[in-house]
């Protein structure tokens, strides 16, 4: 017996341990929707403007009259960072002037804010922005928040999967929903906005190496057919799951701190889940331990009421099962010919702007018309349809005509919004909400994709160089979002432009529906402006073609 799946088929595909390992493993990842967007409440910008001291010896006139006004979306509104000089106004309302009327404000020399920032408690009621004052001369340091954040998430996708070969899918679950946990507990307590970033970074590494070895375990111990299911829906409904509660906690703690309490606590509940997931029994025969692999499917055979046989691995023979090693390659392989060299440039910009419209729509949220809490909800309640339309798209349409056709519906109703007046905020709000729907589409469809695009010896190597585009990505675009403090449609223009650009440029991949994996180089499908023509890669083909499954992150 040398084929893993051939001796375990007496399971079933979906029985009790099946759907128990299916369900919990896909659970474990909702704490991961808490922490991938709780930035969005966090550290949410309120409105602000400059503190003047209650001991000024102001009248009432002259307080009203101490912020200047200034343009901003069209609208004349107090300035947020500047103030008309404190002592000027005290000398002109011991005069008993008055503002406007005996004295020209527009005259009037201006200062920054010298004694802090009042700030508006209508949406939220404290803030890492009000906590350390992250306006005017700081606000850059908000959205670097954000991509520190990411930046972990970068580090923790090169770690998470070489760390869980070595000592286990169950072992470093564990240990980074604990990470996860135990950090997001320690940002309750920070001190300064340093602190708080430091650790956000390392949540940021344990949230996605979670995800991730969940991802493996999961695809590991399912059967085929499940496996695909869990894969594109299980693990990625959840998560949107644990995106949609994120408003609804914030909605009643308006307190960044009691929040991130809130956020961490169910984090707790994952702990007994490590009496009842199993170690994946591949990774155990992997390491040469038949015994314990062995305890794990009897009991997954008496859980669905199956009997199992008296033998299930000789370990005489399992001792010379290995997997067939592949040729190693290197990272120029990827742009080895003109053809594979334009595949590889396609998607990574694919990806890269992509990430960056996802993101970017998710985090932009508190901009939109409306009620932050709603439209964070509503962005979280949109990705289910979005990954079900995929899944279907998937499995019935060419994957060129149907990915573009998503990214010029994702990209066209962007652009569109500036288009919308102002009075129609709720037409705006969709038109949002039908961007994020295409963008999230097009990026569960991406992984797919990729796949079906390259042979065997660099398909790991190319879908971790377009997961690296895709975080890098992820670390601007709270720079998109930034952009609206200039104007309020920026962000939205570019990144429909970006979108819209990405679905014309997805026109010149090859078609790979329909078609077997390809083995090797040659058996790579042309890009749409080349003729088909004999490609030479001056590397050797590999033999072995494993379909090899993913999923969004």
């Amino acid at each position: 017996m040398r084929d893993y799946e051939g001796a375990t088929a007496f399971l079933g595909e979906w029985g009790r341990f099946q759907r128990l390992v299916f369900f919990l493993l896909s659970a474990s990842t909702i704490p991961n929707g808490f922490n991938g967007m709780s930035a969005v409440f966090l550290a949410g910008t309120p409105e602000h403007r400059c503190a003047v001291p209650s001991g000024a010896n102001l009248s009432e006139e002259w307080l009203n009259a101490s912020i200047p006004l200034e343009l901003r979306g069209g609208q004349a509104v107090p300035s947020r960072c500047r103030r008309y000089r404190l002592a000027a106004l005290v000398n002109l309302s011991a005069l008993g002037l008055r503002p406007g009327s005996d004295v020209e404000l527009e005259s009037l020399e201006q200062e920054p804010c010298r004694d802090g920032w009042e700030y508006s408690r209508d949406v939220y009621r404290s803030t890492i922005v009000t906590e350390w004052n992250l306006v005017c001369e700081d606000d850059w340091k908000a959205p670097l928040t954000t991509s520190l954040f990411f930046v972990g998430v970068l580090i923790g996708s090169f770690i998470s999967g070489q760390i869980s070969d070595r000592f286990g899918r169950k072992n470093v679950l564990f240990l980074t929903m604990a990470m996860q946990t135990a950090f997001s507990f320690l940002q309750i307590f920070s001190t300064s906005w340093e602190m708080f970033t430091v650790l956000f970074l390392i949540v940021g590494m344990g949230q996605i190496s979670n995800y991730v070895v969940a991802f493996i375990l999961g695809t590991e111990i399912l059967g085929k057919s499940v496996r695909i299911i869990f894969s594109t829906l299980g693990i990625c409904i959840f998560f949107a799951i644990g995106y949609m509660l994120l408003p609804l906690f914030a909605y009643f703690i308006r307190d960044w701190r009691m929040l991130l309490l809130a956020l961490t606590v169910p984090g707790l509940f994952c702990i007994p889940l490590w009496w009842i997931i199993p170690e994946s029994p591949r990774w155990l025969i992997s390491q040469g331990r038949y015994k314990e692999a062995e305890v794990i499917i009897r009991k997954a055979a008496k859980m669905n009421g199956v009997p199992a046989p008296e033998v299930l691995f000789d370990t005489t023979e399992m001792q010379d099962w290995k997997p067939q090693q592949q040729q190693k390659a290197i990272l120029l392989d990827l742009f080895r010919t003109r053809n594979i060299a334009t595949i590889t440039i396609i998607s990574l910009l694919l990806w890269f702007f992509t990430s960056v419209g996802y993101f970017g729509l998710s985090l932009s949220t508190p901009n939109w018309h409306g009620s932050a809490y709603i439209n964070c909800f509503l962005s979280a309640v949109i990705e289910v349809p979005a990954y079900v339309i995929a899944w279907l798209l998937l499995r019935c349409l060419p994957r060129r005509y149907s990915l573009a056709g998503i990214f010029f519906l994702g990209g066209g109703v962007v652009l569109f919004i500036q288009l919308v007046p102002a009075d129609l905020n709720v037409l705006s709000v969709g038109l949002v909400m039908l961007g994020k729907f295409g963008i999230t589409a097009a990026f569960s469809m991406l992984y797919v994709y990729n796949v079906e695009l390259y042979p065997t010896l660099v398909r790991n190597m190319a879908v971790g160089a377009t997961s690296t585009a895709s975080r890098l990505g992820s670390i601007i675009a709270p720079y998109f979002v930034y952009l609206d403090a200039y104007d309020k449609y920026l962000p939205y223009i570019l990144m429909g432009s970006l979108t819209v650009l990405m679905g014309i440029i997805t026109l010149f991949l090859p078609e790979s529906y329909g078609n077997s994996l390809p083995e090797n180089f040659e058996q790579m499908l042309k890009v749409k402006c080349f003729r088909n023509g004999r490609q030479t890669t001056g590397i050797r083909n590999s033999k072995e073609s494993p379909k090899i499954l993913v999923t969004p992150l």
